[in-house]
């Protein structure tokens, strides 16, 4: 069988073998509900924030490999790009745990070599000490169990001034159910299973990880720490703004059935697709792969 005629036949099937794309379905019965909530809190959040109320989104970043080269890196010139040496020297593993502040940007951080409850906890006690004035605070997070420990519900309780009772505080349902109380002044926002997306401190660290780490060359474990922090101090100095955030937790519908996109490609009528369109099907018919020369006997 040919290559033309594999081509056919996966065209007319409008198949793509050579390509794949993740794809992560969320089986969360309230998956539309703390969305909802949780987009809503984003949108409301520079409102909130004038009245005294403010939303923060934390997360950790782990496994962070402070790397360095046994060559210097060649920076690039005209005609050539920047030169790395394959080799690479690891001087050990840090990790961030970082709360983005939503109405304004800024960002908050904790470095270390761990990420316990003990870290997470007293890294909450650290952003509410920066923000003394704040009558109320929306906290979004994912459900790692960190998040959730008894541990963090002691801080809470203190920030809350409300009564700590471990006793009945033993299971992981009763320590959300505390986290999650809207009369505290401290109130957790869990993001549905398998939504961490839906947590903009995600943004940031997408950003953070093509420009600090991607192409990062370091010296050593103390050369990482204080470039980190100093990557830090600049983005609260200078870059720091709010995200404009579109999504409202509604369920993503295409304007254009699958179907009809097909039908469209295969009658040269949708301007997209690897498909040339129709009028240049005949202006510009495709060559053989292999030209025939006639035979003369």
């Amino acid at each position: 069988m040919s290559r033309s005629t594999i081509w056919r036949i996966l065209e007319e099937a409008d198949l793509k073998p050579h390509r794949s794309v993740y794809w992560l379905n969320s089986h969360d019965p309230d998956f539309d509900a703390k969305a909802q909530e949780i987009c809503k809190l984003y949108i409301e959040a520079p409102m909130m924030y004038q009245q005294g109320r403010l939303v923060i989104c934390c997360d950790e970043k782990t496994g962070m490999q402070a790397l360095g080269r046994p060559h210097p890196t060649q920076p690039a010139v005209p005609g050539k790009p920047e030169r790395r040496e394959q080799d690479y020297i690891r001087y050990g593993t840090r990790a961030l745990i970082a709360s983005l502040i939503v109405p304004t940007g800024e960002l908050i951080g904790d470095l270390g070599p761990t990420r316990t409850s003990v870290d997470f906890a007293t890294h909450l006690g650290h952003v509410a000490g920066r923000f003394t004035q704040i009558k109320g605070f929306d906290w979004v997070l994912d459900n790692l169990n960190t998040h959730w420990s008894l541990e963090v519900c002691r801080v809470i309780a203190q920030l809350c001034d409300v009564p700590f009772e471990a006793a009945v505080l033993q299971t992981g349902k009763q320590r959300r159910a505390f986290l999650t109380d809207p009369t505290h002044k401290h109130v957790f926002h869990f993001t549905p299973i398998h939504g961490s997306w839906l947590n903009q401190v995600e943004l940031w660290f997408s950003v953070f990880g093509r420009r600090f780490l991607k192409r990062g060359d370091f010296a050593s474990m103390a050369d990482f720490e204080a470039r980190l922090l100093r990557y830090v101090e600049d983005h609260n100095r200078r870059h720091a703004h709010p995200y404009r955030w579109t999504y409202t937790g509604t369920p993503l519908v295409r304007g254009t059935p699958f179907s009809q996109t097909r039908r469209q490609q295969r009658q040269g009528r949708a301007w997209f697709g690897p498909r040339p369109q129709q009028f240049e099907r005949h202006l510009y018919p495709p060559r053989p792969y292999k030209r025939h020369t006639k035979k003369t006997g």
